[in-house]
């Protein structure tokens, strides 16, 4: 200790106080080893030691036991301090035990996944409630994880028709599809409880080529690649994204990781590289005709008889205003069907190119419409709505019909009266 070397050296207790910065009583009490450097004698006893027992007890038994709950148990067995000098007290002698299974991966040794040029893509929703256009948006990003390259699209849904529908667009926007499709456990995909993939999922797969590899239970850094990308494309695209429509924002989207997302510098083997250089080496397959999924999504007829759909408008007949149809596009094809609740087939369209803010009419639709509008116009003058109307004849009669007997009026004749009276 440099204490007891200054000593033996002749230095005065002043002079090592001077040199270590320390009060003189402090140093003395070093020479004389009634106290020990970086240990406080406590001069109260410790107001939780008589607990200890009983919250070690307590730890064993349920191990995420609030602290609230505790107090008030040590409070009724004598502890009279507060609750914050109680939490301390607990943190400070590390009572509460270790729990693994809710530690996550925090803490844990990590270890870098290989993942060879056009192995896998790894596929994760991100859900935000408040949009700019008022609807929750639901953001589907496909990750490269050897290149680091994402590309993404938004839904209207999570449901399994949507997300093939989410997924086909993805993977043309990559180029290719790689032949392991990562993802976790969602409903639409691996059956609930299981890991086994969804009956009506598996021809999907099959269809582009791929195998689905769910993530094992509660380990999502297994596809950290892409919980990353969601991470980044959150907080750099979403939180600044100012287009007030799905359709703009998707080319937003499109923007962002084309740009600023492709422009990333990864180091491979000692040479610096973009992720868009690296995605451009990966051997990706190549994408077939769209997996035939039929989207359905429900729309309210607007009063010019047309519903929206992807940034497009199409017709209906005319007196469904205001009633909810069903839009149906089965993938791959060109046609849309505009069905009633009841799936009556209402109309059918060639489909536009998504956003082209265009308006599909039928001719047939657009006769009927026409006339129905030209059929409502009148060339009377409006009406007096300050005029004194009294009831009609007809109106009295009616009246007098429907009262009857009740409805007439009562005359008195006087003389008869009177004679009456008279007799009596």
């Amino acid at each position: 200790m440099e204490v007891h070397v200054l000593q033996e050296r002749g230095w005065s207790i002043s002079a090592i106080a001077r040199h270590l910065e320390r009060d003189r009583k402090t140093i003395r009490s070093y020479l004389n080893v009634t106290s020990t450097p970086g240990v406080r004698v406590r001069s109260t006893p410790d107001p939780l030691e008589p607990y200890v027992s009983y919250l070690s007890i307590r730890f064993a038994n349920d191990p995420h036991v609030w602290a609230s709950s505790l107090y008030d148990e040590v409070q009724r067995l004598g502890y009279n301090l507060s609750y914050p000098s109680f939490v301390r007290q607990l943190r400070l002698r590390a009572l509460r035990p270790h729990c693994e299974a809710c530690s996550g991966v925090k803490g844990r040794d990590t270890v870098e996944i290989p993942h060879p040029p056009g192995e896998e893509i790894q596929w994760d929703w991100f859900e935000r409630r408040r949009s700019p256009w008022g609807t929750t948006a639901y953001c589907l990003l496909g990750t490269l994880p050897s290149s680091g390259r994402v590309r993404g699209t938004l839904s209207e849904s999570t449901n399994q028709a949507h997300l093939i529908a989410a997924m086909d667009k993805v993977m043309r926007k990559l180029g290719g599809t790689a032949r392991v499709w990562r993802v976790d456990r969602m409903a639409s995909v691996i059956t609930p409880g299981t890991g086994d993939v969804q009956p009506t999922f598996a021809p999907v797969a099959k269809h582009y080529g791929a195998t689905v590899e769910p993530c094992p239970p509660r380990r999502g850094n297994r596809k950290g690649s892409v919980e990353s990308a969601v991470r980044f494309v959150s907080g750099r695209w979403w939180r600044t994204l100012g287009e007030q429509d799905v359709i703009a924002a998707e080319r937003s989207l499109d923007r962002f990781c084309e740009t600023v997302g492709d422009r990333r510098f990864r180091r491979r083997d000692g040479v610096t590289l973009t992720v868009g250089e690296l995605a451009d080496q990966e051997p990706l397959l190549a994408l077939p005709a769209p997996y035939p999924a039929t989207i359905e999504v429900r729309r309210v007829v607007e009063a010019n008889a047309t519903v929206h759909y992807r940034g497009n408008r199409y017709s209906t007949p005319p007196g469904l205003s205001g009633t909810d149809v069903l839009v149906t596009q089965r993938l791959g094809t060109s046609h849309l069907e505009i069905r009633s609740v009841g799936h009556v087939l209402v109309a059918t369209h060639l489909v536009a190119h998504d956003g082209a803010g265009i308006v599909v009419r039928d001719s047939g639709h657009t006769v009927a419409l026409e006339s129905t509008v030209l059929s409502q116009f009148t060339s009377r003058r409006p009406c007096d709505k300050k005029a004194n109307v009294a009831l009609s004849d007809a109106a009295l009669k009616e009246a007098a019909r429907i009262l009857g007997d009740s409805g007439r009026e009562v005359t008195v004749d006087l003389e008869s009266h009177a004679r009456l009276v008279g007799q009596q």
